[in-house]
């Protein structure tokens, strides 16, 4: 079984045990979260009705927050000096699911 969900503004296939590094959410270790599911398989049945979607739930273990890597942003223009330089780090969280319930 494995359902897909809607997770730091994508959208992840899940099964239980995966771990997921989505954006980043307030939590701490050990917190539960429930995730929105978008359609859910059950080996041959797949369920996408919204009806029926409101009854599943995907939980997930909140596992560690951490920064994505390092990326770095530099601007140019030729023959007048103009440089300018800088850097980003996304701010991730690792999540675990721990349940889908149909």
């Amino acid at each position: 079984m494995y359902a897909i969900v809607r997770a730091g503004g994508r959208q992840e296939k899940v099964s239980v045990g995966d771990i997921l590094v989505i954006d980043k959410i307030d939590g701490k270790a050990g917190d539960t979260i429930e995730l929105a599911p978008l359609l859910l398989v059950d080996g041959a049945t797949v369920t996408s009705d919204a009806k029926k979607l409101a009854k599943v739930k995907v939980t997930a273990e909140f596992v560690q927050a951490e920064k994505g890597p390092k990326i770095t942003i530099m601007k140019f223009k030729n023959k007048t000096g103009y440089r300018k330089r800088q850097g980003h780090r996304q701010k991730l969280t690792r999540v675990k699911v721990t349940g889908i319930e149909a």
